[in-house]
């Protein structure tokens, strides 16, 4: 019998869903989120500058990370696809682009004001989502959608609300 991957068909992924633990990291992941927009709402005109721009920093720095990272979850799974020998199709070959474009656009909110930064990463967190309910199901990971679609409504309307505020 021949092992190598090349001789293997790729696993169907299609309806694998998050496990227990991938569940409970990612909804932690909202915790800098949802206590951003909070401390923002609650401090707001009743501290000095300093700490209210470490907490605006904070939720800002952590939205681009996020994209960024949402960005870099094509690339994890081309590389992983590619160790069964593959060419690659023109989507997974789109998929690798859109996540560099996440990136940057997440490095470009980063620097702009906060107030309209938040904004821009609220519509990038939505756009990341748009496009992987696309991209999931052709990467073989639809199965994490229903997780992804929560991370965002939470995700981007903390960055919305947070950008309502400063």
């Amino acid at each position: 019998m021949n092992d190598h991957p090349a001789t293997h068909s790729l696993p169907d992924h299609h309806h694998a869903e998050p496990d227990e633990l991938a569940r409970k990291l990612a909804y932690a992941g909202l915790i800098p989120f949802i206590g951003g927009a909070l401390f923002i709402w609650l401090l707001v005109g009743r501290v000095e500058d300093e700490p209210f721009m470490f907490v605006v920093r904070a939720i800002t720095s952590y939205a681009a990370l996020i994209v960024a990272f949402l960005g870099g979850i094509p690339w994890g799974l081309m590389m992983w696809r590619s160790t069964w020998h593959m060419e690659a199709p023109p989507h997974y070959r789109r998929a690798l682009w859109t996540g560099v474009i996440y990136s940057l656009a997440a490095w470009l909110a980063l620097l702009m004001p906060p107030h309209a930064g938040l904004v821009v990463l609220g519509f990038l967190l939505i756009a990341c989502y748009l496009s992987d309910r696309k991209r999931y199901p052709e990467l073989g990971v639809s199965g994490w959608l229903t997780l992804r679609f929560r991370l965002t409504c939470v995700s981007s309307l903390s960055c919305f609300l947070a950008a309502a505020q400063i």
